[in-house]
């Protein structure tokens, strides 16, 4: 239990620290972009950014709903992937959190944010005639992107579930493609223990004496 509890609470830590890295990457980023382009730019980023968003959530979900037992039939294929499927299976609590609560949550403010910015420059190229009309599609635009926000996570939550399997394989492909060319290793597969081992050779000792 006090190995459970300092794993969770070391790695809160660690997804606290670079939520807030990334969030102010992200942001900055984001913004610095928008100031330089017109407000259809502008739209079609806040766009992209809601995309990335789904995709991410759908990954995470996926990781938890996705089982270890194809990926080692794919594994014994030497399918490439499958390894880094397996560990990314294992590792779901985490790579969850870190797709749907950190990437995810992170875009879906990134949005709102780029959003008001793009509402802001389309109200000034608005000419003196034209605020009702600019009104209008102030929030028709904020209407678009709250449901596209909410309905395309509704539907990448559905392609989660029943496709599962193939989504974390895709994702494994590509951390094999990262680890083979690049060197980069996010995760390893091996199973936690958390002192079973040493349970089970405690209650052997207590048996034979």
């Amino acid at each position: 239990m006090k190995f459970l509890w300092k794993n969770s609470i070391q790695w809160s830590v660690l997804i606290a620290i670079l939520t807030f890295i990334l969030a102010s990457v992200f942001s900055i980023v984001s913004t610095a972009i928008l100031e330089g382009v017109s407000w259809a730019a502008g739209m079609a980023i806040v766009f992209i950014i809601i995309l990335i968003g789904i995709v991410f959530d759908m990954m995470g979900l996926a990781s938890a709903s996705a089982k270890e037992t194809p990926f080692h039939a794919m594994a014994a294929e030497k399918v490439p992937g499958a390894k880094h499927a397996i560990a990314i299976v294992r590792n779901a609590d985490r790579f969850s959190n870190f797709c749907n609560d950190v990437i995810g949550d992170i875009a879906g403010i990134i949005s709102g944010t780029a959003s008001a910015l793009v509402v802001v420059k389309l109200v000034g190229s608005a000419a003196d005639g034209e605020q009702m009309l600019t009104a209008a599609a102030t929030i028709l635009f904020s209407g678009v992107v709250s449901a596209l926000t909410v309905g395309g996570k509704a539907v990448g939550k559905s392609f989660a579930i029943h496709y599962s399997t193939a989504i974390v394989l895709y994702v494994g492909k590509f951390f094999y493609m990262l680890e083979r060319r690049f060197g980069i290793r996010f995760m390893n597969g091996k199973k936690k223990n958390n002192g079973k081992r040493g349970n089970k050779h405690a209650a052997r000792t207590n048996q034979s004496a």
